[in-house]
């Protein structure tokens, strides 16, 4: 499904009945509705980041709902996109934090291969309908995710931004990671401690400690 170690690592989710039910209703939703991101992409952060090169983990809520927007890679939107309010937040934080000037588009593809799994709670959403597939059933699935990088024998960083990422840190019980949690960059509550969290240089950190490769935020 994927074409990296993901595919063995997931097996057992891939091959159990409860996810070839779950997926059936995912592809009657594709059938029946608009469904974002376009199929081919519901994986797209997988695909592009493999299990044993994941050294970052960025949760996000669910695809962006607009059309053309949503690609498979949280906080992400394709090239030509108007830039979301909350990348923008992002951008403004990666600049004040390590000088990184904003790019003209918000794809993230970069972030993706150079060992950020951004990774959405919920993987599909209906146009113009947020949360409309959460409690579908991907949580199952980005939960075991979130387990699976627990089990990592290398240092992980999980950022979690937000009420709705932080949900997942229940899963993150190895102590040789670093979870890194404020406010969601929304303009709702990016002024409540997002913006000054400098998650990139601390994730650059903790990676240059643990002898592994720092991330190029660019």
């Amino acid at each position: 499904m994927i074409g990296n170690d993901w595919d063995q690592k997931l097996k057992i989710i891939w091959e159990s009945e409860g996810f070839k039910k779950f997926y059936h209703l995912v592809e009657e939703e594709y059938r029946t509705k608009t469904i974002f991101p376009p199929k081919d992409h519901i994986f797209e952060a997988l695909k592009l980041t493999s299990y044993q090169d994941t050294k970052v983990v960025i949760v996000g809520q669910d695809p962006y709902h607009g059309e053309g927007e949503a690609h498979g890679l949280s906080f992400s939107v394709q090239k030509g996109v108007k830039v979301p309010p909350s990348l923008q937040n992002i951008y403004k934080e990666l600049y004040d934090d390590l000088g990184i000037p904003p790019k003209n588009d918000g794809d993230l593809t970069n972030w993706a291969k150079n060992g950020v799994l951004l990774l959405n709670a919920v993987l599909t959403v209906v146009k113009d309908t947020p949360a409309s597939h959460r409690k579908l059933g991907w949580e199952r699935l980005t939960d075991y995710i979130i387990k699976l990088l627990n089990e990592k024998e290398e240092p992980v960083v999980f950022i979690l931004w937000g009420n709705f990422a932080k949900e997942k840190m229940k899963f993150i019980t190895n102590p040789k990671h670093l979870v890194i949690t404020s406010p969601h960059p929304s303009p709702f509550s990016a002024y409540y401690g997002f913006f000054g969290s400098k998650p990139f240089s601390r994730t650059n950190e903790f990676l240059k400690k643990n002898g592994l490769k720092e991330i190029d935020w660019n």
